[in-house]
């Protein structure tokens, strides 16, 4: 009554613990030379010359950018890139046509209405924007700041 066929379900423990401490391990091992930028193919010789030109040109490539983008020329671009993706994605189109009705926003953002009337609030709510009522939907309009702040107004 009380004998049981097969292997002892115990095996089927040790063995999966076994499985799980080799797949560990050799993770473990493998992990540093997977994420560490540092770690060089040293299959390769490297010459010293080709490696202090190469910082060289990074070092004046990172400083390029830097030098290149004046936040304060631009502050409509920082506002934008300060925001998420999806508040961006409704900004931009109040931007660049000013009194758009929000079912135009909602196909030029691909979001759902609930979606753009939600992302519209919370840009009104911090100042970014505003709404005018028209007929069963709202126009949206630039906050006074940001019209005064768009190049070439």
């Amino acid at each position: 009554m009380g004998t049981m066929h097969g292997p002892d379900p115990l095996w089927y423990v040790v063995g999966t613990l076994l499985v799980a401490g080799v797949i560990g391990g050799v993770y473990y091992v493998v992990r540093g030379e997977l994420t560490d930028p540092e770690v060089a193919d040293t299959t390769a010789p490297v010459d010293p010359a080709q490696t202090s030109a190469a910082t060289a040109t990074s070092m004046d490539d990172d400083a390029a950018p830097a030098t290149s983008i004046n936040p304060e020329s631009d502050p409509q671009a920082r506002v934008l890139d300060l925001l998420p993706d999806d508040e961006r994605r409704v900004l931009e189109p109040v931007l660049n046509s000013p009194g758009i009705t929000q079912i135009e926003l909602r196909d030029r953002s691909e979001f759902s209405k609930s979606k753009v009337s939600q992302t519209v609030s919370s840009l009104e709510e911090r100042g970014l924007l505003y709404r005018e009522r028209q007929g069963r939907t709202y126009r949206v309009y630039p906050s006074d700041d940001l019209r005064q702040q768009q190049p070439g107004k």
